[in-house]
Protein backbone atom coordinates (compact mmCIF):
# COMPACT_ATOMS: atom_id res chain seq x y z
CA UNK A 1 0.00 0.00 0.00
CA UNK A 2 1.49 3.33 -1.06
CA UNK A 3 1.66 6.58 0.91
CA UNK A 4 -1.49 8.31 -0.32
CA UNK A 5 -3.54 5.15 0.14
CA UNK A 6 -2.21 4.57 3.65
CA UNK A 7 -3.09 8.15 4.58
CA UNK A 8 -6.72 7.49 3.76
CA UNK A 9 -7.19 3.88 4.86
CA UNK A 10 -4.86 2.77 7.67
CA UNK A 11 -6.62 2.91 11.04
CA UNK A 12 -9.77 4.20 9.35
CA UNK A 13 -11.87 1.14 8.68
CA UNK A 14 -15.66 1.52 8.70
CA UNK A 15 -17.10 1.80 12.20
CA UNK A 16 -18.16 -1.66 13.42
CA UNK A 17 -21.15 -0.36 15.36
CA UNK A 18 -22.80 1.71 12.61
CA UNK A 19 -20.88 1.19 9.37
CA UNK A 20 -19.85 4.86 9.34
CA UNK A 21 -17.21 5.29 6.63
CA UNK A 22 -15.42 8.06 8.54
CA UNK A 23 -14.02 7.34 12.00
CA UNK A 24 -16.44 8.82 14.56
CA UNK A 25 -15.46 11.38 17.15
CA UNK A 26 -15.69 9.39 20.36
CA UNK A 27 -16.43 12.37 22.58
CA UNK A 28 -16.34 10.49 25.87
CA UNK A 29 -14.14 10.60 28.93
CA UNK A 30 -15.06 7.17 30.29
CA UNK A 31 -16.46 3.79 29.20
CA UNK A 32 -19.01 1.48 30.81
CA UNK A 33 -17.52 -1.85 31.89
CA UNK A 34 -19.34 -5.19 32.04
CA UNK A 35 -17.52 -6.00 35.27
CA UNK A 36 -14.46 -4.74 37.08
CA UNK A 37 -11.62 -5.00 34.55
CA UNK A 38 -13.93 -6.35 31.82
CA UNK A 39 -14.24 -3.86 28.96
CA UNK A 40 -13.74 -3.49 25.21
CA UNK A 41 -10.15 -2.22 25.45
CA UNK A 42 -11.11 1.27 26.59
CA UNK A 43 -11.49 2.51 30.13
CA UNK A 44 -10.55 6.21 30.33
CA UNK A 45 -9.85 8.60 27.46
CA UNK A 46 -6.65 10.07 28.84
CA UNK A 47 -5.26 6.54 28.55
CA UNK A 48 -6.88 5.47 25.28
CA UNK A 49 -9.60 6.76 22.96
CA UNK A 50 -10.85 5.14 19.72
CA UNK A 51 -10.49 8.31 17.65
CA UNK A 52 -6.95 8.84 18.91
CA UNK A 53 -6.09 5.17 18.29
CA UNK A 54 -7.16 5.61 14.65
CA UNK A 55 -4.99 8.73 14.30
CA UNK A 56 -1.98 7.01 15.86
CA UNK A 57 -2.27 4.07 13.47
CA UNK A 58 -2.60 6.42 10.49
CA UNK A 59 0.44 8.53 11.39
CA UNK A 60 2.62 5.54 12.27
CA UNK A 61 1.88 4.10 8.84
CA UNK A 62 3.00 7.32 7.14
CA UNK A 63 6.44 6.88 8.73
CA UNK A 64 6.42 3.11 7.98
CA UNK A 65 6.53 2.50 11.72
CA UNK A 66 4.88 0.16 14.19
CA UNK A 67 3.79 2.64 16.85
CA UNK A 68 2.49 6.20 17.12
CA UNK A 69 1.61 8.23 20.21
CA UNK A 70 -0.46 11.38 19.68
CA UNK A 71 -0.18 14.45 21.88
CA UNK A 72 -1.91 17.76 22.42
CA UNK A 73 1.00 19.66 20.80
CA UNK A 74 4.37 19.11 19.21
CA UNK A 75 6.00 20.32 22.41
CA UNK A 76 4.05 17.73 24.44
CA UNK A 77 5.36 15.04 22.10
CA UNK A 78 8.90 16.38 22.47
CA UNK A 79 8.59 16.46 26.27
CA UNK A 80 7.36 12.85 26.34
CA UNK A 81 10.34 11.69 24.30
CA UNK A 82 12.74 13.53 26.62
CA UNK A 83 10.94 11.97 29.58
CA UNK A 84 12.40 8.63 28.52
CA UNK A 85 15.73 9.98 29.85
CA UNK A 86 16.86 10.29 33.46
CA UNK A 87 18.62 12.91 35.56
CA UNK A 88 22.26 13.24 34.51
CA UNK A 89 21.69 12.11 30.92
CA UNK A 90 23.19 14.21 28.12
CA UNK A 91 21.70 15.16 24.75
CA UNK A 92 23.55 16.39 21.65
CA UNK A 93 21.27 18.86 19.85
CA UNK A 94 21.18 20.52 16.44
CA UNK A 95 22.18 24.14 17.08
CA UNK A 96 19.71 25.62 14.58
CA UNK A 97 16.37 24.51 16.00
CA UNK A 98 12.88 25.71 16.83
CA UNK A 99 12.84 28.29 19.60
CA UNK A 100 10.19 26.42 21.58
CA UNK A 101 12.36 23.30 21.65
CA UNK A 102 15.33 25.37 22.83
CA UNK A 103 13.18 26.91 25.57
CA UNK A 104 12.01 23.48 26.78
CA UNK A 105 15.55 22.09 26.81
CA UNK A 106 17.37 25.10 28.27
CA UNK A 107 14.84 26.53 30.71
CA UNK A 108 12.77 23.54 31.83
CA UNK A 109 14.56 20.22 31.45
CA UNK A 110 17.92 21.45 32.66
CA UNK A 111 16.22 22.10 36.00
CA UNK A 112 15.55 18.37 36.20
CA UNK A 113 19.16 17.38 35.62
CA UNK A 114 19.29 16.81 31.87
CA UNK A 115 22.30 18.23 30.02
CA UNK A 116 22.37 19.63 26.48
CA UNK A 117 25.14 20.50 24.04
CA UNK A 118 24.24 22.45 20.89
CA UNK A 119 26.40 21.81 17.83
CA UNK A 120 26.32 22.28 14.08
CA UNK A 121 25.37 18.71 13.20
CA UNK A 122 26.41 19.20 9.61
CA UNK A 123 29.93 18.98 11.07
CA UNK A 124 30.37 15.33 12.09
CA UNK A 125 33.66 16.11 13.84
CA UNK A 126 31.83 18.62 16.05
CA UNK A 127 29.20 15.99 16.84
CA UNK A 128 31.86 13.44 17.80
CA UNK A 129 33.58 16.00 20.01
CA UNK A 130 30.29 16.73 21.81
CA UNK A 131 29.64 13.12 22.78
CA UNK A 132 30.18 12.36 26.48
CA UNK A 133 30.11 9.14 28.50
CA UNK A 134 26.59 10.10 29.65
CA UNK A 135 25.27 10.96 26.16
CA UNK A 136 21.95 9.16 25.66
CA UNK A 137 20.30 11.00 22.80
CA UNK A 138 20.97 12.90 19.56
CA UNK A 139 18.22 15.42 18.74
CA UNK A 140 18.07 16.33 15.06
CA UNK A 141 16.00 18.81 13.08
CA UNK A 142 16.40 18.47 9.34
CA UNK A 143 15.76 20.66 7.49
CA UNK A 144 16.40 22.99 10.41
CA UNK A 145 14.20 25.83 11.56
CA UNK A 146 14.64 28.51 10.28
CA UNK A 147 17.88 28.28 8.25
CA UNK A 148 16.97 25.05 6.44
CA UNK A 149 20.28 23.30 7.05
CA UNK A 150 20.42 19.60 6.25
CA UNK A 151 21.65 17.03 8.76
CA UNK A 152 22.85 13.67 7.43
CA UNK A 153 20.61 11.36 9.45
CA UNK A 154 22.39 8.16 8.48
CA UNK A 155 25.77 9.67 9.32
CA UNK A 156 24.60 10.74 12.79
CA UNK A 157 23.12 7.28 13.34
CA UNK A 158 26.51 5.77 12.51
CA UNK A 159 27.95 7.60 15.55
CA UNK A 160 25.39 6.06 17.89
CA UNK A 161 26.57 3.41 20.32
CA UNK A 162 24.71 1.03 22.62
CA UNK A 163 22.34 2.88 24.93
CA UNK A 164 22.07 5.94 22.70
CA UNK A 165 19.09 6.88 20.53
CA UNK A 166 18.61 9.23 17.59
CA UNK A 167 15.48 11.37 17.46
CA UNK A 168 14.48 13.37 14.37
CA UNK A 169 12.02 16.25 14.34
CA UNK A 170 10.60 15.67 10.86
CA UNK A 171 8.12 18.55 10.92
CA UNK A 172 9.67 20.65 8.13
CA UNK A 173 9.99 17.76 5.67
CA UNK A 174 6.81 15.84 6.61
CA UNK A 175 6.67 12.05 6.28
CA UNK A 176 5.84 12.50 2.60
CA UNK A 177 9.29 13.87 1.74
CA UNK A 178 11.53 12.23 4.37
CA UNK A 179 11.61 8.89 6.24
CA UNK A 180 14.06 9.16 9.16
CA UNK A 181 13.36 5.68 10.53
CA UNK A 182 14.43 4.17 7.22
CA UNK A 183 17.73 6.07 7.60
CA UNK A 184 18.37 4.59 11.05
CA UNK A 185 16.62 6.96 13.47
CA UNK A 186 14.92 5.49 16.53
CA UNK A 187 12.11 8.02 17.03
CA UNK A 188 10.43 10.59 14.78
CA UNK A 189 8.59 13.60 16.21
CA UNK A 190 6.17 15.90 14.41
CA UNK A 191 4.24 18.97 15.29
CA UNK A 192 1.09 17.75 13.57
CA UNK A 193 -0.14 21.33 13.83
CA UNK A 194 1.95 21.97 10.75
CA UNK A 195 1.92 19.97 7.49
CA UNK A 196 0.15 16.87 8.80
CA UNK A 197 -2.91 18.78 10.04
CA UNK A 198 -2.33 21.23 7.24
CA UNK A 199 -5.19 23.69 7.75
CA UNK A 200 -4.10 25.86 10.70
CA UNK A 201 -7.13 24.78 12.72
CA UNK A 202 -5.77 22.28 15.25
CA UNK A 203 -2.77 21.93 17.57
CA UNK A 204 -1.14 18.52 17.95
CA UNK A 205 1.98 16.39 18.01
CA UNK A 206 3.07 12.79 17.58
CA UNK A 207 6.02 10.57 18.51
CA UNK A 208 6.57 7.59 16.22
CA UNK A 209 8.84 4.55 16.57
CA UNK A 210 9.19 0.88 15.72
CA UNK A 211 11.12 0.15 18.93
CA UNK A 212 8.77 -1.63 21.32
CA UNK A 213 10.62 -0.56 24.48
CA UNK A 214 10.75 3.10 23.47
CA UNK A 215 7.09 2.98 22.52
CA UNK A 216 6.12 1.56 25.91
CA UNK A 217 8.07 4.30 27.67
CA UNK A 218 6.51 7.05 25.56
CA UNK A 219 3.01 5.60 26.05
CA UNK A 220 3.60 5.43 29.80
CA UNK A 221 4.50 9.11 29.90
CA UNK A 222 1.63 9.99 27.55
CA UNK A 223 -0.79 8.52 30.09
CA UNK A 224 1.05 9.55 33.25
CA UNK A 225 1.57 13.19 32.26
CA UNK A 226 -1.64 13.41 30.25
CA UNK A 227 -0.74 15.74 27.38
CA UNK A 228 -3.17 14.07 24.98
CA UNK A 229 -5.29 15.57 22.19
CA UNK A 230 -9.06 15.74 22.51
CA UNK A 231 -11.06 13.35 20.32
CA UNK A 232 -12.11 16.26 18.12
CA UNK A 233 -8.51 17.43 17.70
CA UNK A 234 -7.47 13.88 16.83
CA UNK A 235 -10.27 13.71 14.25
CA UNK A 236 -9.30 17.04 12.67
CA UNK A 237 -5.66 15.95 12.43
CA UNK A 238 -6.67 12.64 10.87
CA UNK A 239 -8.84 14.42 8.33
CA UNK A 240 -5.99 16.78 7.42
CA UNK A 241 -3.48 13.96 7.00
CA UNK A 242 -5.64 12.31 4.34
CA UNK A 243 -4.61 14.96 1.81
CA UNK A 244 -0.97 15.24 2.90
CA UNK A 245 0.44 13.79 -0.33
CA UNK A 246 -1.52 16.17 -2.53
CA UNK A 247 -0.71 19.20 -0.42
CA UNK A 248 3.00 18.48 -0.05
CA UNK A 249 3.47 18.21 -3.80
CA UNK A 250 1.91 21.65 -4.27
CA UNK A 251 3.77 23.20 -1.33
CA UNK A 252 7.06 22.02 -2.83
CA UNK A 253 6.22 23.12 -6.37
CA UNK A 254 5.26 26.61 -5.20
CA UNK A 255 8.24 26.92 -2.86
CA UNK A 256 10.69 25.97 -5.61
CA UNK A 257 9.33 28.68 -7.89
CA UNK A 258 9.38 31.28 -5.12
CA UNK A 259 12.90 30.37 -4.04
CA UNK A 260 14.13 30.73 -7.62
CA UNK A 261 12.31 34.05 -7.97
CA UNK A 262 13.77 35.43 -4.75
CA UNK A 263 17.29 34.26 -5.58
CA UNK A 264 17.14 36.19 -8.87
CA UNK A 265 15.74 39.41 -7.36
CA UNK A 266 18.06 42.37 -6.88
CA UNK A 267 16.58 43.26 -3.46
CA UNK A 268 17.28 39.81 -1.99
CA UNK A 269 20.66 39.08 -0.47
CA UNK A 270 20.40 35.36 0.26
CA UNK A 271 17.85 32.56 -0.04
CA UNK A 272 17.77 29.39 2.07
CA UNK A 273 15.98 26.51 0.32
CA UNK A 274 17.26 22.93 -0.09
CA UNK A 275 15.84 22.72 -3.60
CA UNK A 276 18.21 25.38 -4.93
CA UNK A 277 21.49 24.16 -6.46
CA UNK A 278 23.15 27.04 -4.56
CA UNK A 279 22.19 25.48 -1.22
CA UNK A 280 25.44 24.12 0.27
CA UNK A 281 23.77 20.77 1.05
CA UNK A 282 21.65 20.44 -2.07
CA UNK A 283 23.23 17.07 -2.89
CA UNK A 284 22.40 15.72 0.58
CA UNK A 285 18.85 17.03 0.28
CA UNK A 286 18.39 15.17 -3.01
CA UNK A 287 19.79 11.99 -1.47
CA UNK A 288 17.93 12.11 1.83
CA UNK A 289 14.60 13.64 0.79
CA UNK A 290 12.21 12.88 -2.05
CA UNK A 291 11.21 16.55 -2.27
CA UNK A 292 12.11 19.86 -0.66
CA UNK A 293 8.81 20.87 1.02
CA UNK A 294 7.43 24.36 1.41
CA UNK A 295 9.68 26.39 3.74
CA UNK A 296 11.83 29.19 2.34
CA UNK A 297 13.92 31.67 4.35
CA UNK A 298 15.70 34.74 2.99
CA UNK A 299 17.38 38.02 3.84
CA UNK A 300 16.98 41.34 2.10
CA UNK A 301 19.78 43.63 1.02
CA UNK A 302 20.34 46.74 3.07
CA UNK A 303 19.62 47.44 6.74
CA UNK A 304 18.12 44.63 8.76
CA UNK A 305 15.18 46.85 9.70
CA UNK A 306 13.86 46.43 6.15
CA UNK A 307 12.64 42.95 7.11
CA UNK A 308 10.23 44.45 9.64
CA UNK A 309 8.77 46.88 7.11
CA UNK A 310 8.59 44.31 4.31
CA UNK A 311 6.51 41.62 6.00
CA UNK A 312 3.32 43.66 6.61
CA UNK A 313 3.24 44.80 2.97
CA UNK A 314 2.26 41.35 1.72
CA UNK A 315 -1.34 40.55 0.86
CA UNK A 316 -1.39 36.76 0.51
CA UNK A 317 1.37 35.95 3.02
CA UNK A 318 -0.14 36.52 6.46
CA UNK A 319 2.27 37.77 9.12
CA UNK A 320 1.82 34.95 11.62
CA UNK A 321 3.45 32.24 13.71
CA UNK A 322 3.38 28.58 12.67
CA UNK A 323 3.73 26.96 9.24
CA UNK A 324 2.54 24.14 7.03
CA UNK A 325 -1.03 25.28 6.41
CA UNK A 326 -2.68 25.62 3.03
CA UNK A 327 -2.35 29.41 3.31
CA UNK A 328 0.97 31.20 2.93
CA UNK A 329 2.59 32.80 5.98
CA UNK A 330 5.59 35.01 6.65
CA UNK A 331 7.30 35.41 10.00
CA UNK A 332 10.25 37.23 11.51
CA UNK A 333 12.00 34.40 13.41
CA UNK A 334 14.15 36.60 15.64
CA UNK A 335 11.08 38.27 17.13
CA UNK A 336 8.52 35.51 16.72
CA UNK A 337 9.29 31.77 16.55
CA UNK A 338 12.85 32.07 17.91
CA UNK A 339 12.41 34.98 20.31
CA UNK A 340 13.06 32.69 23.30
CA UNK A 341 16.68 32.16 22.20
CA UNK A 342 19.07 34.81 23.59
CA UNK A 343 20.02 37.38 20.95
CA UNK A 344 23.73 36.57 20.98
CA UNK A 345 23.04 32.84 20.55
CA UNK A 346 20.50 33.53 17.81
CA UNK A 347 22.83 35.73 15.83
CA UNK A 348 25.78 33.38 16.24
CA UNK A 349 23.67 30.70 14.59
CA UNK A 350 22.63 33.03 11.77
CA UNK A 351 19.12 33.94 12.95
CA UNK A 352 19.56 37.68 12.50
CA UNK A 353 17.02 40.49 12.62
CA UNK A 354 17.18 40.58 8.83
CA UNK A 355 15.95 37.01 8.35
CA UNK A 356 12.43 36.29 7.10
CA UNK A 357 10.79 32.87 6.88
CA UNK A 358 8.06 31.91 4.41
CA UNK A 359 5.66 29.02 4.79
CA UNK A 360 4.61 28.72 1.18
CA UNK A 361 1.00 27.63 0.84
CA UNK A 362 -0.89 25.97 -1.98
CA UNK A 363 -2.36 29.11 -3.57
CA UNK A 364 -1.59 29.85 -7.21
CA UNK A 365 2.16 30.43 -7.42
CA UNK A 366 1.72 33.32 -9.87
CA UNK A 367 -0.37 35.20 -7.30
CA UNK A 368 2.20 34.58 -4.57
CA UNK A 369 5.06 35.79 -6.75
CA UNK A 370 3.08 38.88 -7.74
CA UNK A 371 2.50 39.61 -4.07
CA UNK A 372 6.20 39.30 -3.29
CA UNK A 373 7.09 41.41 -6.34
CA UNK A 374 4.82 44.22 -5.22
CA UNK A 375 6.24 44.24 -1.70
CA UNK A 376 9.84 44.13 -2.93
CA UNK A 377 9.22 46.98 -5.36
CA UNK A 378 7.75 49.05 -2.54
CA UNK A 379 11.12 48.93 -0.80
Amino acid sequence: MKFATRAIHVGQEADEATGATIVPIYQTSTYTQDAVGSHKGFDYSRTVNPTRVALEAQLASLENAQHGSAFASGMAATAAVLNTLAMGDHVVVTDDLYGGTYRLFSRVLTRYGLEFTYVDMADLAAVRAAIRPNTKMFWIETPTNPLLKLIDIAAICSLRTAGQIVVVDNTFASPYFQSPLALGADIVVHSTTKYIGGHSDVIGGVAITSNDDLHESIKFHQNAVGGVPSPHDAWLTMRGAKTLALRMRQHAENAQRIAEFLEAHAEVERVFYPGLPSHPQHALAKRQMSGFAGMVSFTLRGPMERALTFAPKLQYFSLAESLGGVESLICHPARMTHGSIPKEDRERRGVTDGLLRLSVGIEDADDLIADLTSALESL
